[in-house]
């Protein structure tokens, strides 16, 4: 509304100062000819505020996600610009024209609430019903997480990894945690950890198998060196990995 009085004022003023407003038809194409080479981006960022004002497809409040990168709080939205505020205090001003042509995550669009998924495994032969338990277990101790019949807390066995069970814990969280998502992820992760240990159940380290097709590798450790000597079976001779003593240089020698 302001720069819409601000053109109607200036035409006003113009034509009661007597000035022929058909004269500035020339004016008017050179300006149109400047939006169009040297103003396109303002011109463009100016529509699409416009865009998003008038279709209220972005509000003041929400938390944002942008195909650039951007993540945090819509706190300011200009003709030009629109300032997001992440979780570090960090003011972004992003042109309104990504948010029209690009893609735009909206996290409280037209919810409050978000369900998120936490990664984890556990050892082969573990108790699945234990497991389960101990999920549930953790997401009520962080406060924010929905615990209602409407947003229940899940553990899904999702697959079997090369060392590991593979399980989601999917939890919806309410407003006050919604825009903390990174945070909220680090407070379950310590929660699962913390029920897990205290159930026995084992997060194992990456392991890998070795299968000899064929022959034999006989291997014994010096006790004196702690040497690694390897004898070949097949010659009798015999290698040695690990440090050796420098070998003592020649009088005289260079």
């Amino acid at each position: 509304m302001r720069y819409v009085v601000w053109i109607v004022g200036t035409l006003v003023g113009l034509t009661y100062l007597g000035f022929d407003l058909t004269s500035l038809a020339f004016l008017g194409g050179a300006i149109g000819l400047g939006i169009g080479f040297g103003l396109q981006n303002i011109f463009s960022n100016f529509i699409s505020g416009i865009i998003i004002l008038v279709e209220k497809t972005l509000k003041i409040g929400d938390f944002v996600d942008l195909q650039s990168g951007v993540r945090g709080t819509v706190t300011e939205i200009s003709m030009r610009y629109t300032r997001v505020t992440t979780n570090d205090s960090v003011d972004v001003l992003v042109p309104n024209s990504e948010f029209i042509n690009h893609r735009v995550t909206n996290w409280t669009f037209g919810e409050r609430n978000r369900r998120i998924r936490v990664p984890f495994g556990v050892a082969y032969g573990s108790d699945k019903v234990a497991v389960r338990e101990a999920g549930i277990a953790a997401a009520e101790t962080v406060q924010g997480i929905i615990t209602d019949d409407r947003h229940p807390v899940d553990v899904r066995l999702v697959k079997f990894g090369d060392s590991t069970l593979e399980f989601e814990l999917l939890v919806w969280v309410g407003p006050q945690i919604l825009g903390k998502p990174g945070g909220t992820h680090a407070k379950l992760m310590w929660a699962l950890e913390e029920e897990l240990t205290r159930r026995g159940i084992e997060i194992p380290n990456p392991q890998r198998d070795i299968h000899i097709r064929s022959g034999s590798v006989p291997v014994r450790i010096e006790p004196s060196s702690g040497e690694i000597v390897e004898t070949r079976a097949d010659s009798g001779r015999s290698r040695r990995h690990g440090a050796q003593e420098p070998k003592p240089t020649p009088m005289g020698a260079a």
